[in-house]
């Protein structure tokens, strides 16, 4: 044989490539999968729109648009990063998905890095769907988009921690039930479509200590009164965030 034969010479892509490949794989199932995309879209979308258009719940004195835009916001990322994401994952590693990937050339952090880059690139989506739909309905956001967006990252790596132990310790079917639990009660009593100062005394400063609150409080402090990034909601998000994905790097289960 000559020297040319097996050129070029067999072997594993550079990790950057199989992440790049990966990612791209993650985020084609997602937009296929139709029960991902009424939980990630059209839920969001279907709430700015009910609850801009009927005075159902009082925001204040304000446009319900401007108060409700960065909460729905909110919602998307949890979405997302935390229910999508722990159901896809649980049913990967009920079906021994994330096991032959675990053996393959594709080392297991660059999964979870895939993984996580297909949620940012869902968000990025969602985020312009839905600015565009808020923007119809009248909203007009204040505010630096670099504190939007470091609050929008912070709050993806608190819920893709979460939703990353949920489905690498529990059972699939557990992870699907718990993870739309949760959605519900959190898009309930985490300030995305009720106000916080709704709720009594104590049962505030408790749900103000929830991701979700700390994530649609902060966007509506920039988005909606043009506030510098606020540092208690950072301080939450970063707090869930090393707590979620320091115990599901501990904990997480490939089988």
């Amino acid at each position: 044989m000559s020297a040319g034969t097996f050129t070029p010479k067999p072997g594993a892509a550079p990790v950057s490539r199989m992440i790049a490949a990966q990612t791209a794989l993650e985020t084609r199932m997602l937009l296929r999968n139709g029960e991902q995309l009424l939980l990630t879209v059209i839920i969001p979308a279907l709430l700015l729109v009910l609850f801009s258009a009927v005075d159902i719940v009082d925001t204040g004195a304000e446009k319900s648009v401007d108060f409700l835009a960065p909460g729905i916001l909110a919602l998307a990322v949890l979405s997302t990063a935390f229910t999508g994401q722990a159901i896809a994952t649980g049913f990967d590693r009920r079906y021994g998905v994330l096991k032959r990937l675990g053996a393959s050339p594709l080392p297991r952090w660059a999964l979870m890095a895939a993984k996580t880059l297909s949620v940012l690139v869902t968000e990025v989506l969602q985020i312009a769907l839905l600015t565009v739909i808020a923007l119809g309905l009248g909203w007009s956001p204040q505010g630096n988009p670099l504190s939007v967006a470091a609050l929008i990252l912070l709050g993806t790596a608190a819920f893709s921690g979460l939703g990353l132990l949920m489905a690498g310790t529990l059972k699939a079917e557990a992870t699907l039930a718990a993870a739309n639990l949760v959605f519900l009660l959190l898009l309930v009593g985490g300030g995305v479509i009720v106000p916080l100062d709704k709720f009594p005394g104590a049962v505030r400063s408790a749900l103000e200590l929830l991701p979700i609150s700390a994530l649609s409080d902060g966007l509506r402090e920039v988005l909606q009164h043009g506030a510098p990034l606020p540092w208690g909601a950072v301080a939450v998000l970063a707090g869930w965030a090393v707590l979620g994905l320091g115990a599901a790097g501990r904990f997480f289960r490939w089988e």
